[in-house]
């Protein structure tokens, strides 16, 4: 009896990768703040504190959009290969069934029927391949996308500190703290602000000096990272 493909549909997609900014706060927090309290402290800096919004800062970021922006673009690029290789999918598991039918033709002799069972496996086969193809696919997707935000993360994670360390030493402040920061189980870090020095805007307004024409503008909605469904 000839075997059934192993599934009817394609192998599921892989989860959509989350955004660039989504694993990024607690780490950036931590890294901040400990690239400020390597700062010489002065025994009139010890108690000068700032505070600055880590979120805001790389969210509104012109490089931070713009790498959103070419992570959607590749993403987009390999969705639409995906969508060629479930294509293929389909259309072979279509062909093998019509050949398993084809098999229980009553009309037709054993040596035909033997014949369409040998095409009806073989076609089984390139099904598998085909499975196969797709996990290995969504496999590399995963690891390109993850490595193209993970080296945009980490540039714009080393420009925000440059920018930080070098107003917390011309100020000269002990230390400079993330008042976006949450903790493990989603509290707020800082719980107590009394007014202190946040370097947000200025911090922002800098890093933005450089966006050429258009790059704070918002961006054109476009397709969400390896949406591959």
């Amino acid at each position: 009896m000839l075997a059934s493909p192993a599934t009817s549909d394609p192998p599921p997609p892989p989860t959509a990768l989350s955004s660039p900014r989504q694993p990024l706060m607690k780490f950036l927090s931590v890294l901040l703040l400990t690239a400020t309290l390597t700062l010489p402290l002065a025994a009139q800096a010890a108690d000068r504190i700032a505070v600055v919004d880590l979120k805001k800062v790389f969210d509104g970021y012109w490089k931070t959009k713009q790498a959103d922006l070419n992570l959607k673009e590749k993403a987009g690029e390999l969705d639409k290969k995906r969508k060629d290789m479930v294509a293929d999918y389909q259309k072979a598991n279509d062909e093998y069934k019509k050949l398993v039918e084809s098999v229980s033709d009553s009309v037709i002799s054993v040596e035909e029927r033997e014949k369409r069972k040998k095409s009806a496996e073989t076609k089984l086969r390139e099904i598998q391949e085909i499975e196969q193809s797709i996990t290995q696919f969504d496999r590399s997707a995963r690891a390109q996308l993850g490595e193209q935000q993970r080296i945009m993360r980490d540039k714009i994670v080393v420009e925000i500190r440059d920018v930080v360390n070098k107003k917390a030493r011309t100020a000269n402040y002990g230390a400079v703290l993330d008042s976006a920061a949450e903790s493990a189980v989603g509290t707020p870090i800082v719980l107590f602000n009394a007014n202190l020095p946040d370097l947000t805007d200025e911090t922002l307004t800098q890093l933005n000096a450089t966006a050429p024409a258009g790059a704070l503008q918002p961006a054109t909605p476009g397709p969400a990272p390896l949406n591959l469904k």
